[in-house]
């Protein structure tokens, strides 16, 4: 019987489908054909591999060759079946025993040349594999991330000849190895340290930290909003093995790969305001990350950002509450995870110097009026602690400074981060409503104060959670089983925020 079966991964958004590819040899005139909903780039596959198994000095059968990748509903794209269709003509010919190909899976590109060539998305297709029990072999391109997933047995190939010669028993191809490089240290992240004053928003940024809740910084120019937001990963605590892995396999089928010595490290993003609404959540015929799923389970840093359109703003309400993004197509429908941390920087107006005492602001009451509605009162209710970052005085620039380091702030993160995982198995800002009730439970005086101030703010019942959700966090920083009055009023403060208040116009 002329007929073989390879093992591949096909790509949707970070999940990974099991391919059967199916390879026929008939009578009649000799031509390849695929089937199974190829896109353009596998119709193409056809030349490219029938070159290669030549360029390979193996036999391309002069039969007819009919592929069949299965199943026939789910659309295949890229150079990721170059490899196993190769391998299936080749099998279906007598080139290399059927029986070898049964528990291994098969991913890569192919040159003319018959070398292999490194594609997007390959952990994910290593991570469904391995669950699998099958062994899989990549391009060496793509070895050191496909041996991040522990447990999984990979191996690395350089061309189609390897591959044969391994699945004939005349050669051994090398397992992929990820600890090579030398593991990344703290020494490179910007450090906590380098901030002068500002000890309102350091505390407000080691909150943020502890419970994973959104911030928003709003002061003059040069008041070291950027510089305080970029030292934010610094100070979180490392992402666990599963985390780190789910970041990994987004950050793969996006394309960016992964680096070895920082893998487990938070992302940071820091896209410009003239992002468009696909580059921030995704999208694309084939759709994409974007730069919320890439910052998951770390920091998306939106600097000025009232200069962001409207729009592209509008469209974080939904992730910023759900923790991912569903991407709809005609003929996709996609989800990418995106539980990522909120932190966004602002000046009072267009010129900047509203309400600063140093500088004098040329915007009219209109013009600042119509810079400050390009945000949402939805948008800013997603938001947990909304701060002032005030002018510091120049002598602070000056002389030694011996201000606490990220690592000192990251211990006590990292022990704040362990109570509400050991409570809830997640971080304060995640919790449910149903959650905050169970672990946010206010003493009556302090219920009493809390209902006066959403009452006096006018606050929503998504901010009246949100404030319970930081009081939480505050309570877990100071080491307290129970939230008392001070966590509250310090909570309920990081509400209080208003653009004329805090600039001094009202």
């Amino acid at each position: 019987m002329s007929l073989a079966i390879v093992h591949s991964r096909a790509q949707d958004g970070v999940t990974a489908p099991a391919v059967t590819v199916e390879v026929h040899l008939s009578g009649g005139l000799p031509g390849t054909a695929i089937v199974g909903l190829p896109e353009t780039a596998v119709k193409e596959a056809r030349d490219r591999v029938r070159v290669a198994i030549l360029n390979t000095q193996l036999d391309y059968p002069a039969r007819r060759v009919t592929v069949n990748l299965a199943p026939a509903d789910l659309p295949k794209d890229g150079g990721r079946f170059d490899l196993p269709i190769a391998l299936g003509i080749v099998a279906a010919n007598g080139g290399i025993p059927r029986d070898a190909l049964r528990e291994q899976e098969f991913v890569g590109e192919l040159a003319l040349s018959g070398e292999l060539r490194p594609v997007q998305g390959v952990l994910p297709a290593v991570l469904q594999a391995a669950r699998a029990g099958r062994r899989v072999i990549v391009p060496r391109g793509n070895g050191p991330e496909a041996a991040l997933v522990a447990g999984a047995d990979v191996r690395i190939a350089d061309s189609l000849l390897e591959v044969c010669a391994h699945l004939t028993g005349r050669g051994q191809l090398a397992a992929a190895d990820a600890a090579a490089a030398a593991p990344a240290t703290d020494a490179e992240l910007l450090d906590l340290a380098d901030v002068r004053g500002q000890p309102a928003a350091r505390r407000a940024l080691e909150i943020a930290a502890a419970g994973s809740h959104n911030v928003l910084l709003c002061g003059v120019p040069g008041t070291g909003k950027t510089m305080l937001a970029s030292r934010l990963p610094g100070i979180l605590p490392p992402l666990e093995e599963d985390e780190a892995l789910e970041l990994a396999a987004i950050r793969s089928v996006a394309g960016q790969g992964n680096d070895v010595r920082a893998w487990k490290r938070r992302a940071f993003r820091h896209p410009h305001h003239t992002a468009s609404a696909a580059a921030l959540v995704g999208g694309g015929s084939n759709p994409r990350p974007g730069e919320i799923s890439l910052a998951h389970h770390g920091v998306l840093f939106l600097d000025e950002l009232p200069e962001f359109n409207r729009h592209v703003l509008e469209v974080l309400r939904e992730p910023l509450e759900s923790g991912c993004i569903t991407i709809s197509r005609a003929a996709r429908h996609v989800e990418f995870p995106a539980r990522f941390q909120l932190v966004a920087a602002m000046n009072p107006c267009p010129c900047g110097y509203a309400g600063d005492t140093r500088a004098r602001c040329r915007c009219t009451p209109e013009g600042i009026a119509r810079y400050r509605s390009r945000l949402s009162g939805p948008l800013l209710d997603r938001i947990d602690i909304m701060l002032n970052v005030p002018r510091i005085p120049h002598t602070d620039l000056r002389g030694a400074h011996h201000g606490e380091t990220s690592a000192m702030v990251r211990e006590r993160v990292a022990s704040a981060r362990a109570q509400q995982l050991q409570r809830a198995d997640k971080p304060n800002a995640w919790l449910a409503n149903r959650e905050v009730e169970r672990d946010c439970v206010l003493r009556q005086r302090d219920q009493d104060l809390l209902d006066r101030a959403v009452e006096r703010l006018g606050l929503s019942a998504r901010a009246y959670h949100r404030i319970l959700r930081v009081a939480r966090t505050i309570a877990d920083l100071a080491g307290a089983a129970c939230i008392e009055t001070p966590h509250v009023t310090e909570a309920v403060q990081y509400r209080r925020f208003d653009f004329g208040e805090a600039q001094g116009l009202r």
